[in-house]
């Protein structure tokens, strides 16, 4: 019993952490504490933090600053692995930011070529993988498909279809593109492609947290509701943050051209 009393003597100092407690992981129970009672004081500060109110979007329009919240990943890792979760929005802002680099660029080279995929008989391949790509001129890139004369119209078609305002011409195994002259109207393609990519990147980036959001509800009967709802907080925070980026990523590219 006197051991029990120590153990709660130390809590409201534990408590007075407990601002720091969402960012530094909970507070360890004070020494002597007991193995039974060293779970039953750390989720007695556990409940308390987890209904610290957060600061409302009410409060946020004035000038407030919302609350955070950072939950420790090893707290939570038997309901989600949280950094597998950020790990996989932040997968999906670097593979936007891969298209832009490859495939939005002003100036057309033939290294934006090599990841076209293209559709054959056999299955999906970069056409780097079936032509030779080659830039003839500032103003034309050959395509060589002898190794690969089969799908020629394939990669034809996939050159076309790319996005990259291409027009491909064959001739037997070798495909001519000219590379088009940069237009005003060239430019405001290329931004508009930017921004349908963004698009879809936020898509899948929208699928990651519901399959997130999703995995965490199905624990609702294991755990406290104030958990669950932080938990669900703080996928959102990280998918906000993942959308910001990319709005950053597509105001930059839309800024480069349009000039």
């Amino acid at each position: 019993m006197a051991t029990a009393l120590r153990c709660f003597r130390h809590l409201p100092s534990l408590l007075y952490r407990s601002s720091f407690a969402m960012t530094r992981g909970l507070p360890q129970a004070p020494a002597g504490c007991p193995a039974l009672l060293l779970d039953g004081c750390r989720q007695c500060v556990h409940q308390v933090l987890l209904t610290r109110p957060l600061a409302t979007k009410k409060a946020k329009g004035k000038g407030q600053t919302q609350a955070r919240v950072n939950l420790s990943a090893a707290l939570v890792e038997d309901i989600i692995n949280l950094e597998e979760t950020n790990e996989d929005m932040q997968a999906v802002v670097e593979a936007l930011k891969e298209d832009f680099s490859r495939n939005l660029s002003v100036r057309t080279s033939p290294g934006a070529l090599d990841h076209i995929i293209v559709m054959t008989k056999d299955g999906k391949f970069p056409l780097n993988q079936l032509g030779q790509i080659s830039q003839k001129s500032p103003q034309l890139i050959i395509v060589n498909m002898t190794d690969f004369p089969e799908s020629t119209a394939a990669a034809t078609k996939a050159i076309r279809e790319s996005g990259m305002n291409l027009n491909p011409e064959v001739d037997g195994t070798i495909i001519r593109v000219p590379i088009p002259k940069v237009t005003r109207e060239h430019r405001e393609s290329l931004a508009k492609l930017a921004k349908q990519a963004t698009n879809k990147s936020k898509e899948a980036l929208r699928k990651v947290r519901s399959k997130s959001i999703n995995q965490v509800k199905k624990c609702k009967n294991k755990v406290s509701e104030d958990t669950i709802w932080l938990l669900e907080k703080q996928i959102q925070q990280m998918a906000d943050s993942a959308v910001a980026e990319m709005d950053k990523l597509l105001a930059a590219k839309t800024k480069e051209l349009l000039g």
